[in-house]
């Protein structure tokens, strides 16, 4: 049967009828900037990893262990992070994360100044720890965004555009990242990522509105997301009162039971296990099992990128073409997703070549199915229930950040007993397959989530 939101397709413009404008799509390029700086924040630590590890003497296990003190909190905030931005609104809330991270990304760069190794290593776990916790609103916030300002036919495209962001951010920060601890040294990665964050929280205050209150959109446009779908209502005067509710923990756990989202929530737990993988020990295997320089990595990581943002992109694009072509939500949903797992487990394939150019075209590979395949947010914003959409998104990211604790930390154990990465491409390209057989046999029909009162 059709998803019925797929079915609220607008209807053309009549001859002479007011053109709609396009402030929805100015909105989701600021989620792509926004985004951009969130991974790119990430990955600082990967980048200045190398240098610093030498500098306060961290083997590879301590090093999985600060790797994964973001994840931690970032993980533990997910259902409060949630629940602000149902209480609050996602634009005001969304400044704050974005101002609170950047902040305390920029505070990294003094760890080098306070002399003691042991003293250095619990500040840099703290501070990571601090930018997960003031990050966890974020996805969510995006997924939000796009189901108040897109239709369901464009919602693919949408997320998929700011998903990608996570590529961009290698392609874009990665180079400079390096150049900097290049030329500087590791502590400017840190200045750096923090101030470009700061200023960008003001602009998002300035420019960010909800449907309803955006200066710039017209009646043509809202009524087009309207009838597509979008819940432009989510932040309105009308809801305050059950805005001022708490975490409503029966509705959490009807979230909780149902196959469809526990099938997402495995699926994008292993998916996410790829992201963090590429965002913490990446350049570090470039470095240690490939023998490139810092300032190498800084600009061979933005190869693999690249192919990741233009699968992300074309991931998203082709889900669309198919909804629009008459497939159901669950078929334009999961094809790019299944397809896209299936070229991530190539990177496998690194662990039998010993040319660079090969490694890195292997790599590039499995960047561009793991962006082809990263449409979660999209089946979020398809899923959520419009009462909970904050807490939804909080669900699925807590599952999906779990990655971000247990990845760095079995990677580093992985390459303390065996003394290579060779084990640890097998343990990310099988979370790849466990993906697949999630949404394969686990989540069934992809529809919109009716919570019982």
């Amino acid at each position: 049967m059709a998803n019925p939101e797929k079915i609220l397709q607008p209807s053309p413009i009549a001859p002479g009828a007011q053109k709609k404008t396009r402030v929805r799509w100015f909105v989701v390029f600021m989620l792509f900037v926004v985004t951009a700086i969130n991974y790119a924040d990430r990955a600082t630590l990967s980048i200045a990893g190398p240098e610093m590890s030498s500098q306060l003497g961290l083997d590879s296990v301590m090093m999985g262990y600060v790797f994964s003190a973001f994840a931690w909190s970032y993980v533990a905030g997910q259902i409060p992070g949630g629940w602000l931005l149902d209480r609050f609104g996602s634009k005001k809330v969304y400044f704050w994360s974005v101002f609170i991270w950047s902040v305390f990304t920029l505070l990294q760069g003094f760890i080098g100044f306070l002399g003691s190794a042991g003293t250095a290593i619990v500040a840099l776990f703290a501070l990571r720890f601090l930018v997960g916790l003031a990050e966890a609103p974020s996805f969510p916030a995006n997924s939000r965004i796009v189901a108040s300002w897109f239709p369901s036919h464009e919602r693919g495209t949408a997320a998929a555009t700011f998903n990608s962001a996570q590529y961009f951010a290698t392609v874009l920060f990665a180079p400079i990242m390096g150049y900097i601890a290049y030329k500087l040294g590791w502590e400017y990665v840190f200045f750096f990522m923090g101030a470009v964050g700061i200023i960008v929280a003001f602009i998002w205050m300035k420019v960010i509105h909800s449907p309803k209150e955006h200066p710039r959109i017209n009646e043509a446009e809202l009524a087009y997301i309207e009838e597509g779908g979008a819940l432009t209502n989510m932040d309105q005067a009308e809801t305050k009162k059950e805005k001022k509710k708490g975490i409503n923990w029966s509705q959490v756990k009807q979230l909780l039971t149902n196959r469809m989202l526990l099938g997402v929530y495995l699926g994008q737990y292993c998916i996410t296990t790829l992201t963090y993988f590429f965002l913490t020990w990446f350049p570090v295997y470039l470095v240690q099992e490939r023998g490139m320089t810092i300032l190498e990595v800084g600009f061979v990581a933005s190869l693999p990128a690249i192919c990741g943002f233009v699968g992300g992109i074309l991931g998203g694009t082709f889900s669309d073409f198919l909804l629009r072509k008459g497939f159901s939500l669950t078929v334009a949903r999961k094809t790019p997703i299944v397809v896209g797992m299936l070229l991530s487990m190539t990177l496998v394939a690194a662990n039998y070549v010993d040319t660079q150019w090969v490694v890195i075209f292997v790599m590039a590979l499995a960047f561009f199915g793991k962006g082809f395949g990263a449409l979660g947010w999209a089946v979020v914003a398809d899923t959520s229930p419009k009462e909970m959409s904050g807490v939804s998104g909080g669900l699925f990211n807590t599952f999906g950040n779990i990655a971000g604790i247990t990845t760095p930390i079995i990677i580093g154990y992985i390459i303390a007993t065996t003394g290579s990465f060779n084990g640890a491409l097998v343990f990310v390209g099988a979370n790849a397959l466990v993906a697949i057989c999630s949404y394969l046999f686990l989540v069934g029909e992809i529809k919109r989530v009716e919570l019982k009162s």
